[in-house]
């Protein structure tokens, strides 16, 4: 494993990003590069960041460079945004920052987390079995973290019914998913499929990058874990193993609008199914009112309004002539 950068995006959850800095400094290998991006563009967090640089020279020193990478020898790089531009901006400009300085694989994660000490090295043995790399989660209370390792292309939705658990003996399966809360990946995927896409704003930006590297590489879920997820967010159980999270009325919007990004990128590599697609619309909105119902109980009304105007706007970006796909970045 040559040159892993860690890339961060961070918006106004300084005290959180404090925490994941912190872990950081515990990892027994050291990053190449720490690019954060902040959407915030704020002083406060400008500080921290140049707190944790000074912390983490002392600690690992200035990276060494090899002759054709780019940037000097800082090991850790902010980048503050203009304006928000929500996860994906985030991670399309962050992933953007870091190959351009030369990185050769790339570790993504939201300031709400905190990674494991032997995080980056439990990935790195996997480097030679995929370029597409997801390790494990603890959630917030140190269990097991349920993830939809698998999408349903036809459906546009993650399957529900992906098995929690590993098979006896097994350390590994293939997905087609990715998570950017401690998706890995290579170079080679940005190279062939282009920077994360960053008109999804929020949500299916990483799952549609998982399908996308599902289409150049054979992407992996790995047994280890890597990193923690440090921000409760209300839920309800659902079984034994999984949980339906409490969400907003915007992401609800970004939800059904970002479904009509998915279908596009579908539609490029053949596999859109238009009846499966519009069924998947319908089980979108049956999930969102139990969603309602039974973990955020608001007003139904104004959620459904934002529903369905995600709806309207994924069916003009369906059709849009002016749409192109993320251009693969090539060398």
């Amino acid at each position: 494993m040559r040159r892993p950068a860690i890339v961060i995006v961070t918006y106004k959850r300084q005290g959180l990003l404090q925490g994941l800095f912190d872990s950081i400094c515990e990892l027994t290998v050291a990053p190449w590069r720490v690019v954060v991006v902040d959407n915030e563009n704020s002083e406060k967090t400008a500080a921290l960041v140049a707190a944790f640089a000074e912390r983490v020279r002392d600690l690992w020193g200035d990276t060494t460079d090899d002759p054709d990478a780019a940037g000097g020898t800082t090991r850790v790089v902010y980048h503050p945004m203009s304006q928000n531009t929500g996860g994906s901006g985030g991670f399309s400009e962050g992933v953007r920052v870091a190959y351009d300085l030369g990185a050769e694989w790339f570790w993504v994660m939201d300031d709400d987390v905190a990674v494991e000490p032997e995080g980056l090295a439990r990935l790195a043995k996997w480097c030679d079995k995929s370029d597409a790399i997801q390790g494990q989660r603890h959630d917030t209370d140190g269990g097991h973290f349920y993830w939809q390792w698998h999408f349903s292309v036809p459906f546009a939705i993650y399957d529900p019914f992906g098995k929690a658990d590993f098979p006896e003996g097994q350390d590994w399966r293939y997905c087609n998913a990715m998570c950017f809360e401690g998706g890995f990946f290579s170079r080679r995927i940005p190279q062939q499929v282009g920077l994360p896409d960053p008109r999804f704003f929020i949500y299916f930006d990483d799952a549609l990058y998982g399908y996308l590297a599902s289409k150049v590489c054979r992407p992996i879920y790995v047994r280890d874990y890597v990193l923690t997820r440090m921000r409760e967010v209300p839920n309800a159980q659902v079984g034994s193993v999984r949980q339906l999270n409490s969400t907003s009325d915007m992401t609800r919007f970004h939800i059904t609008r970002n479904r009509g990004y998915i279908a596009r990128y579908e539609m490029e590599y053949g596999d859109f199914n238009p009846v499966a697609y519009g069924l998947g619309t319908v089980l979108t909105f049956a999930k969102e009112m139990v969603r309602l119902a039974v973990v955020d109980r608001g007003h139904f009304g104004a959620s459904m309004r934002q529903l369905g105007a995600g709806w309207r706007e994924s069916r003009w970006i369906l059709h849009d002539p002016s749409w192109k796909p993320m251009p693969p970045l090539g060398k």
